[in-house]
């Protein structure tokens, strides 16, 4: 329990360095000469609708507390939850576009915001194809050694492994996949990237 509250600070830590990076236009993780694949462009909108929705309801919800005459302590309470969603949001948002997929000459990292970072060595890869499932049940998940991290519901990338590759679930708990299915914006590229024997600057 105390493990994964760790992990959950950590969380809003990089969260909070996201936004610092997302402001400066830098990226986490892209060393020179790699291949940076996006995947967040699919739940810009909702994110989007997510924002707008909430900054809505923290002034009408403010508003209408203070013409209640609601204790100070209660609307400030109430206030700061609504604020912290927002920023919730906002960290969700900067972490992926800040921390995407990268492609070098040795490995495949396959990344959710700051939530997932899953390195996979180029050479424990038998194949590689696009593979579009728009029914995803969950964020991330492991099942048979099948790992699936989605976007918007969907992923449209697998990646078949000649022998499991190891990493850490976001709670902390280990697991170990051979399969991983995932979502990039441009899934040919990443791909042809991978079935390049050499990588291209992006």
């Amino acid at each position: 329990m105390v493990k994964a509250a760790l992990r959950v600070v950590g969380f809003e830590l990089k969260g909070l360095v996201s936004i610092a990076l997302w402001i400066a236009r830098r990226r986490h993780g892209v060393p020179v000469g790699a291949t940076a694949l996006t995947y967040a462009k699919e739940q810009t909108f909702m994110l989007s609708l997510w924002l707008f929705a909430m900054a809505v309801e923290t002034v009408v919800v403010d508003v209408l507390l203070v013409a209640t005459g609601v204790p100070d302590w209660i609307r400030f309470t109430v206030l700061i939850g609504d604020v912290y969603g927002l920023l919730f949001a906002v960290m969700l948002a900067a972490a992926c576009v800040t921390r995407p997929h990268v492609i070098t000459a040795d490995e495949l990292r396959i990344r959710y915001g700051a939530y997932l970072d899953v390195r996979v060595p180029r050479d424990l890869i038998a194949s590689v194809r696009t593979s579009r499932n728009d029914n995803e049940g969950s964020m991330i998940s492991v099942k048979d050694g099948h790992l699936r991290v989605a976007v918007a519901s969907r992923t449209n990338v697998t990646v078949e492994l000649t022998e499991p590759v190891a990493f850490v679930r976001p709670l902390g708990r280990r697991a170990e996949a051979s399969t991983i299915s995932f979502f990039a914006d441009q899934p040919e590229a990443l791909v042809a990237g991978l079935r390049s024997e050499r990588t291209v600057p992006s």
